[in-house]
């Protein structure tokens, strides 16, 4: 286990729940990513509601939009390390 101690920078990662990588969940595929890397730790939130660049809502609300709900991935690592975020 990694302990953060000093200066740290918090990481927020947007994507859609429907959103896939290699035929998984880019979500889960991108934690386990940063746990082997040797990340401090990483959460996914899901949203309940959204919009992105085309004004799209998405909501629990109507059937027909919640298949591709707003997925937030946040992580607090040291400051040094964030670069290396961009190549993951």
């Amino acid at each position: 286990m990694r302990v953060l101690d000093g200066e740290a920078t918090l990481v927020r990662v947007f994507i859609g729940e429907s959103d896939q990588w290699h035929h998984r969940s880019l979500a889960l595929a991108l934690i386990e990513r940063l746990r082997k890397e040797g990340y401090s730790g990483a959460t996914v939130l899901r949203g309940v509601a959204g919009f992105g660049a085309r004004s799209v809502l998405h909501t629990t609300q109507l059937l027909r939009l919640s298949e591709d709900l707003p997925v937030l991935i946040e992580m607090v690592e040291a400051t040094d390390r964030v670069e290396g975020l961009l190549a993951i």
